[in-house]
């Protein structure tokens, strides 16, 4: 990926930084001139603004409003330039900028053009892009099989540093993306989002592999004790998902494979992890982590290639008829209300914060459940094996 930082290290004629230091490693996507609004019909998130101050369709004080507009939007950075240099940019621009940490640059008249300027993002871009798909490809032939040899491991172990005396482990990030009219400008910020997504990983200690690989992103890492790497994917992904940009709009989820020592062995935990990808959003994650492992499903994996699944099923269904029944009837959720009290440790304050209702509610909800199964919620070994049943139905069957 691109960033401000690479533009100014262009060091082009006449261009130089005047605001926004703090804001040199945002992502530059393309470059964009501004012209005519409205400007989000032009522009996508991560574009290089440029603004001609000619005193006709652009003075200062129209530049001032056009950056704001075009920092909400999601521009990386902003280059001014002023007709035969005849004025300084404001310092109430320039303090604004410096405000919003949005790189701001002054290029003078006579130095790089527009032109110019695009020109070398369009390289760097190209440049970034010819990088990433080498290690894509190496990162694909050790997931899946080709020239896993002595020599193909040395080579990798060269290249990006990989200690294969140690375990490592393949990690999926999935994401969930919320569609709004302009599917063309949905495109653009989730290209934006995986380029963030890329940006952060790379920077993480250890310096994972990472590909994008039909609609997912795949990344190999070290599985250290300290779970140092995970703890960071956490914080990538919640920070990601969280800010301005992609808040409402993307929701991404990593799912780990097991943590392997061979090289040959690292395409085993690619696919323990995409086996569990139609699983997410029901494996036993009570605090909404962003990073579950497919370890999580403990004993329950096993029955996935266990050979009396329709036992189990038939069991399940006997165990939950009641509450399914009652649910089904009645438009309720006690199977729901039942597995969210027991994720959030029988607390009943934090289980109605949970599901959006008052106590009351919930003590009537669990009143139901008692009545309905004539037993006692403080009958631990019964309720385990409920919620044993209602997990293993939506992981097996669902």
């Amino acid at each position: 990926m691109v960033t401000c930082r690479d533009i100014l290290n262009l060091k082009l004629d006449g261009m130089e930084l005047i605001a926004g230091e703090e804001g040199l490693d945002r992502i530059v996507s393309w470059s964009y001139i501004v012209q005519t609004r409205p400007y989000e019909d032009h522009m996508n998130q991560g574009n290089f603004a440029m603004i001609v101050v000619d005193d006709v369709r652009f003075d200062f004080e129209e530049v001032a409003r056009s950056m704001e507009e075009l920092y909400a939007l999601g521009i990386s950075g902003l280059a001014v330039s002023v007709t035969e240099d005849k004025e300084e940019v404001p310092s109430f621009i320039i303090e604004r900028a410096e405000e919003m940490k949005l790189p701001l640059f002054y290029i003078r008249w006579e130095g790089a053009s527009f032109v110019d300027i695009a020109q070398g993002i369009g390289a760097l871009i190209l440049d970034t892009d010819v990088q990433n798909k080498r290690t894509a490809d190496y990162l694909y032939n050790l997931l899946f099989g080709y020239e896993i040899n002595e020599k193909y491991v040395e080579k990798l172990s060269g290249q990006f540093g990989f200690d294969f005396t140690k375990f490592y482990r393949v990690g999926i990030i999935v994401v969930d993306r919320t569609y709004g009219i302009n599917l063309e400008q949905d495109e653009h910020v989730y290209e934006y989002y995986a380029n963030c997504l890329q940006r952060e990983v790379k920077g993480i200690d250890g310096k994972p592999m990472f590909m994008r690989f039909l609609n997912k992103f795949v990344l190999l890492f070290e599985a250290r004790e300290d779970k140092k790497i995970e703890r960071e994917l956490e914080r990538i992904l919640r920070t990601l998902d969280d800010s301005f940009q992609f808040k409402g709009k993307i929701r991404s989820t990593c799912i780990l494979g097991e943590a392997y020592r061979s090289p040959k062995d690292f395409g085993k935990s690619y696919q323990e992890a995409k086996s569990f990808i139609p699983r997410k959003d029901v494996l036993p994650n009570a605090r909404s982590k962003k990073v579950i492992s497919a370890s999580a499903m403990g004993i329950y994996k096993f029955m996935f290639n266990s050979g009396n699944q329709a036992e189990v099923l038939q069991y399940c269904n006997e165990k939950l008829k009641k509450l399914e029944e009652y649910d089904h009837a009645n438009g309720a959720f006690l199977c729901d209300t039942l597995i969210a009290f027991y994720m959030n440790g029988f607390n009943a304050i934090k289980t109605a914060e949970e599901l959006y209702i008052h106590r009351n509610s919930l003590q009537y909800r669990l009143n139901k459940i008692k009545e309905l199964l004539e037993m006692e919620l403080n009958d631990y070994v019964e309720y385990l094996d409920l919620v044993n049943c209602i997990l293993v139905k939506k992981w097996m069957f669902s």
